[in-house]
Formats: structure tokens, sequence, C-alpha cells
């Protein structure tokens, strides 16, 4: 195991929103190529749709909390290169706050909001997200609008995973 990992970002890519159309059939092939540090994951792509359902769980590494994550859509061409269709960037750290006070949830109802992020100049919220307990585990369900492009959205959960013998958090300054 790499000694530099703090723990696992489980993400949920559940789905598009509005995608950009990009083949000349008034649709698009999108698929996500999901960047954090030097690691990258990529969606399945779904053919002919601009509201893709994914539902697929990637899981990242992660070495540094001061990372984004970087979400960059695509529209899969087989003659040409593949089309941008906008990104997305993701700051954790409002989120690594919520885990923080992990030993004090226990006795908390599921469903209950921790900590509200507000859409602002400094993500790409599209409205206000809520680190929930959920289940024993702190969750943060986003919706992100794209940059770079003419419209679109996609639908993401995040939830922390620990490992034994990883740095954790403890260390770690939020």
């Amino acid at each position: 195991m790499n000694n530099n990992v703090l723990g696992l970002l489980r993400l949920r890519i559940k789905r598009g929103i509005n995608l950009a159309i990009r083949d000349v059939t008034r649709t698009s092939d999108p698929y996500i190529i999901v960047t954090v540090g030097g690691h990258k994951l990529k969606t399945r792509v779904v053919k002919k749709n601009l509201n893709p359902v994914w539902n697929e769980e990637l899981t990242l590494s992660i070495t540094k909390i001061n990372e984004p994550i970087v979400f960059n859509v695509y529209d899969k061409d087989h003659i040409t290169g593949d089309d941008p269709m906008g990104d997305a960037v993701v700051d954790i750290k409002p989120y690594m706050e919520c885990l923080k006070l992990a030993a004090d949830l226990e006795k908390l109802p599921d469903g209950c909001a921790l900590k509200k992020v507000q859409p602002s100049r400094d993500n790409c919220l599209s409205k206000e997200s809520c680190c929930t307990w959920h289940e024993g585990k702190i969750v943060q369900d986003m919706i992100l609008k794209l940059r770079n492009v003419e419209c679109g959205e996609i639908v993401i959960q995040i939830e922390w995973i620990d490992i034994p013998g990883s740095k954790g958090l403890a260390a770690v300054e939020v």
C-alpha cells in the first residue's frame, strides 16, 4: 500500500442532464473521465443520449485533500477525435470537514444534514449541496454545472472509505 494514501473516495456517477449536442444526429455519446492527482478513471459510453444514466461507482485513492477532482465529459466519436462536452471541478475540503465530525455522529437519525455547501465562483455546484448522515456514513450529493460548454449538468455522490493501515484523516489539517 502507498504510505501516502489517506483513504478512498467512492464516486457514484449517477447521470447527466441536458448535455450538449455534439453529433449530426442531434444527440451525443457521452462518457466521463474523472481525474485527481495523476489518477484517471472513466465511465462507460452511453450511446445517443443527452440525459444519460451511468449509475457507476468509481473509487479513487486520495493522497491530498487539497487536490480537486476534475470531471471531463466527452462525446465518443469513432472517426474523428472525441469532442469535449464540458468539465466540472469538485473541492472535497467541505466534505472532509464533515468527516472530522464522524465520531460524534453515531446517534444521529438517517438523512440528517451535517453541512450545506452553497454554489459559488469557487465550485461548480448548480444548487446547494448537503453532506448527509446516511446508513452510518457521510455522503454528499451534488449537481455540477458543466463549464466551457453551452449547457449540461452531471449528478454525482461522494463517500469516504477508510482503509486499514492507511494514514487516515486524523493527522490531516482541513
